[in-house]
């Protein structure tokens, strides 16, 4: 049985992690920059953001439909679930992380770091001691687009880590434009995707960067390597799943990475990725947003938790 002709395999290991009868599916249009997704299982959601509109949109499993979760949404762009199954949200406009209670009240969680206004929190990570890591890059204030126009206070982008008793640190100081992150499934590696030449052009390659994370799991030890460099424009937001492969955006689609960093299948989509989610009633549905749309597609993997 063929495979889809959107997946590419550049290594043999990618057969055993695609299905042969399962199709890549044009599931919704209508974005002007599809980003953020985060499956809800309680109500079998996708929600995901169209950030220039200033909107997150939710997308029902059940119905195949698409309707407006949240308008206007600060321009809200990266979401993830915190272990009580509340969605955090890094907002572009907000420049804050916020949380969405049980109740549907919007709680800002976070909004400065040393009396200083955050920059324009970009994506979102929560770890299982219920910790808070996200990336502050510049993009919601580089221009009115995605936020509103600003000098940053602070003067650089970091990653942070937010304790639930409200402590707040930087855990990665030295990147350009952090963005997409995720742990590895023992939580031993963050990934870190630096975007930074969309500033300073090639002297800041499209990486994403392995952090080894220290055994008191609350901090990083300072040691890195490169874990990946794109061919095809840049990684943004990406996931890992439970065998430890990294599925991450790219300009000509989503890229696999195994463990050990090797490139080894793409599923080709006709728009630049912006992120991925694993949904799905096993987790095993990987949802793109690629620039206008909503793409998905079964695999035979599952998300890392």
């Amino acid at each position: 049985m063929a495979l889809d002709s959107a997946i590419e395999v550049l290594d043999p290991r990618f057969y055993g992690l695609v299905i042969h009868n399962a199709h890549v599916e044009h599931l919704w249009t209508g974005a002007r920059w599809a980003e953020g997704p985060v499956y809800v299982p309680s109500s079998r959601q996708i929600i995901f953001s169209d950030i220039p509109n200033d909107r997150t949109l939710r997308y029902d499993e059940r119905t195949g439909l698409v309707d407006i979760f949240n308008e206007p949404a600060f321009n809200a762009n990266g979401h993830c679930l915190d272990l009580q199954g509340r969605i955090i949200t890094a907002e572009h406009r907000g420049r804050s992380v916020t949380r969405i209670n049980h109740d549907g009240i919007r709680q800002v969680l976070v909004e400065r770091y040393e009396n200083k206004k955050l920059n324009s929190p970009n994506d979102v990570v929560v770890k299982s001691d219920g910790s808070i890591w996200f990336s502050d890059p510049t993009y919601g204030i580089d221009s009115d687009y995605e936020g509103d126009a600003a000098e940053s206070e602070i003067g650089a982008s970091y990653v942070y880590r937010y304790d639930p008793d409200g402590t707040l640190e930087v855990a990665v100081p030295d990147m350009v434009r952090p963005n997409g992150l995720a742990f590895s499934p023992d939580e031993k590696t963050l990934y870190v995707a630096d975007t930074g030449i969309s500033h300073v052009g090639a002297s800041c390659p499209p990486d994403i960067r392995a952090y080894e994370v220290s055994t008191d799991g609350r901090t990083l030890t300072g040691t890195y390597s490169t874990f990946a460099t794109c061919t095809v424009g840049v990684f943004d937001g990406f996931r890992v799943d439970q065998k430890g492969n990294v599925w991450t955006s790219a300009g000509d689609g989503v890229h696999c990475f195994a463990e050990d960093g090797n490139l080894i299948g793409k599923i080709r989509v006709p728009e630049v990725v912006a992120n991925v989610e694993f949904g799905g009633l096993k987790r095993n549905r990987l949802y793109i947003c690629a620039t206008t749309g909503l793409y998905s597609t079964y695999l035979n993997t599952r998300a890392a938790r």
